[in-house]
């Protein structure tokens, strides 16, 4: 969720995953996923700062916390290949 401010000054909270689009028109206009369209005061740059804030948040507990299966482990990119894939083989 990001917190923005609609044009009479009052806070107004999002989920981010529900954002379609964000444009300057001139003024920022956010236009949800239901079509619904909102303006707000911050910056289309603002704004995508905030979610991609946002989302490093919530995957940093991920990788803090572990992942929700007790089954999963979170493993550097190379050994996950490593583990799909199989053994590379030598030529």
């Amino acid at each position: 969720m990001i917190q923005l401010t609609r044009l009479n000054q009052k806070p107004i909270t999002f989920n981010s995953d529900l954002i379609k689009f964000v444009e300057n028109a001139p003024d920022t206009v956010i236009t949800l996923i239901s079509g619904e369209k909102f303006i707000v005061l911050e910056s289309v740059d603002t704004i995508v700062g905030r979610v991609v804030e946002f989302r490093r948040r919530l995957l940093d507990g991920l990788v803090f916390n572990g992942l929700s299966s007790t089954t999963q482990q979170v493993l550097p990119r190379q050994e996950r290949r490593h583990r799909l894939d199989g053994p590379e083989q030598e030529d």
